[in-house]
């Protein structure tokens, strides 16, 4: 252990009263293993319509959602009570105006999306939060379209359609009654969003809400899509409670306090993170901020005005943060001043980010703040695992009550699958890709890998070792684990870079493209970006990390041969990044084909840092 690691293993946590690990843990003759958590899941109100409006009768001047103006301007922010109100508007114009189909809704986090949200849950119509990204796409709109074939909605709302307007009236929505607060800029008749929220309610709607099914689908949520068109995911009010319930056993710490949070309501841990707040009384802001330079600007605004309990991002909006914080004395002593607990999920986050954390916050409380990885799927409504043990290695964690998971033998690694409360039924009119995504037992393939922390002690948790969809194999004929060698690849480079992509199938050996973190840049070697990159500092710096990581392995698929530098961010239009922040590899591969081939010329070019060992 170095003297780094030894402080940061030192230091005490603060309080986060976490659920206490008591695991069922049954191993099979084939070596397949069943984990599951002997914590009874809690009980719980499935029917969240009528847990909202309770929460909305006892406390209607509580505020409830906050959202600046505009996304940049002053906060505004409406209380239980008004929410409720704009719910049960949107709930009874539906009865008003029966429809077949679900509810497309598209847009921002706001208070709108919320009503619409929870308003069509409240009359059993479901509805299909969709990313605006669909109508941004140019060309074809090729996923808008197939969403609209596949889901058939028959009411599109979009608050606010002046960024997608373009993409909207591109598309053949003759079909859709479209609702929205921007009319003037389609090409078709709309209902202003202002005349639905002003429908006055009738005592249908607490009837419909007594009338709900548990086992009914409310919701569909679309899968990223990261390696074809998306699936969508039907999600009941048993699997959204469950989830829920399940979540809030995590930690006793109460969610009523502030949540800041940009993750976007049609993904999962982002419609997981609304639920678990408004659920409990809590207070949200929505950050419009995102984990890409230059949109995380108004996130760190956002953090330096409201320090938060709780702090929930992606990898890449860490990466982002630690940069900032690093840079800004100040904002360290606001973030961590109330600080008691860290959540991530979406990819795995590396060790040296984690540890550049706790450095800070050690600096500024005495205290380790725990981080714990939030892991699910869109297929299981949100998080099924969780770390709830204090320790500074990063991982997924253990089943949180309620889900069984069986891990099932890949070398020396195992496949990750999931049983419980939690887990869709299937993918909407998909047969045969819902029975492809069940074993035998109905255990739910996640298509993860993972492995012991310590083997002889499973309640240390697991820990992430790749996707089988990740799996590339060299022209040697090694196989490269691509999620542990990102990681390692990122603990090899960090603080000079924010993100790895590694390069490729059928090539001779691994490679990779990176995009640098100025921050860090600036200081490791005492330069701007474009000074440390024009000095060869930087490739130098590089260089001497690359020579470091390939010294301490074995095999060819564990060494880095090369790496070039991205200097343009990855791009959401071209699927680069999801909404969640997470990098696509395969888009980030195809799209800059240029550089990865040059990351292969013989002789190597001035561009690119190639290992000297």
């Amino acid at each position: 252990m170095t003297d780094r690691t030894a402080a940061i293993a030192d230091a005490p946590y603060r309080d986060a009263q976490l659920l206490p690990i008591d695991l069922e843990v049954e191993r099979r003759p084939d070596g397949t293993i069943l984990i599951a958590s002997r914590v009874p899941l809690a009980e719980h109100d499935w029917n969240l319509p009528r847990v909202l409006g309770a929460i909305a009768a006892a406390r209607p001047d509580a505020p409830a959602l906050s959202r600046r103006e505009g996304g940049t301007g002053d906060w505004q922010t409406a209380r239980y009570g008004e929410l409720k109100r704009q719910c049960d508007a949107v709930s009874q114009w539906l009865i008003d105006h029966p429809t077949p189909g679900p509810v497309l809704m598209m847009g921002a986090n706001s208070v709108a999306m919320a009503a619409f949200i929870f308003g069509t849950m409240a009359v059993g119509v479901p509805s299909a939060p969709v990313s605006p990204q669909l109508a941004l796409m140019g060309g074809d709109l090729a996923r808008l379209r197939h969403v609209l074939k596949l889901l058939k909605p028959t009411v599109l709302f979009v608050e606010d359609a002046r960024p997608l307007a373009a993409g909207l009236n591109a598309i053949d929505l003759r079909d859709l009654t479209i609702i929205t607060g921007t009319p003037e800029v389609f090409t078709r008749p709309t209902i202003p969003l202002a005349e639905v929220l002003a429908t006055p309610m009738t005592p249908a709607v607490a009837a419909s809400i007594d009338g709900l099914t548990a086992a009914g689908t409310v919701q569909f949520l679309l899968t990223s899509g990261s390696t074809g068109l998306p699936k969508a995911v039907p999600t009941s009010l048993a699997n959204i409670a469950a989830n829920n319930a399940a979540n809030l056993q995590l930690s006793g710490l109460e969610w009523t306090s502030e949540m800041l949070n940009w993750m976007p309501w049609h993904h999962a841990a982002g419609a997981g993170i609304l639920r678990a707040v408004l659920m409990t009384g809590g207070h949200m802001y929505l950050d419009d901020g995102k984990p890409v330079p230059g949109l995380f600007d108004l996130s760190i605004r956002n953090l330096k005005e409201r320090p938060v309990r709780y702090y929930v991002n992606v990898p890449a909006g860490f990466a982002l943060l630690v940069d900032a914080l690093e840079a800004d004395p100040a904002f360290q002593a606001t973030f961590f001043s109330e600080l008691r607990l860290m959540l991530y999920g979406g990819a795995a986050l590396s060790q040296a980010l984690s540890d550049r954390l706790q450095r800070m916050a050690i600096a500024h409380t005495g205290h380790r703040i725990l981080m714990i990885s939030g892991y699910g799927a869109t297929e299981t409504t949100s998080g099924f695992m969780a770390i709830y043990d204090y320790t500074e290695t990063v991982g997924l964690g253990l089943p949180l009550p309620g889900p069984t998971i069986k891990l099932v033998p890949n070398g020396e690694r195992y496949e990750l699958r999931v049983r419980g409360a939690t887990v869709t039924r299937g993918y909407h009119d998909d047969p045969e890709r819902s029975a492809a995504a069940f074993d035998e037992e109905g255990f739910y393939r996640t298509g993860d890998l993972t492995r012991f922390i310590d083997p002889q002690d499973p309640d240390r948790g697991l820990a992430f070792a790749g996707r089988l969809a990740e799996e590339f194999k060299l022209a040697t004929g090694a196989w490269v684990s691509g999620g542990e060698m990102r990681e390692a690849a990122l603990r090899a480079l960090s603080p000079l870079v924010t993100e790895v992509v590694l390069a490729d199938d059928n090539r001779p050996c691994l490679c990779l493209l990176v995009w640098p973190s100025p921050d860090g840049v600036q200081a490791e070697t005492g330069l701007p970006l474009a000074e440390a990159i024009g000095s060869g500092a930087l490739a130098a710096a590089l260089q001497a990390r690359l020579d470091i990581h390939n010294r301490s392995v074995s095999g060819a698929s564990r060494r880095i041969e090369r790496l070039s530098l991205l200097l343009t961010p990855p791009d959401p239009n071209a699927h680069e990044v999801s909404d969640k922040g997470s990098i696509n590899r395969r888009a980030v591969l195809d799209r800059r084909r240029a550089e990865v081939e040059r990351l292969y010329e013989t002789p190597v070019p001035p561009d690119v840092v190639a290992t000297t060992v």
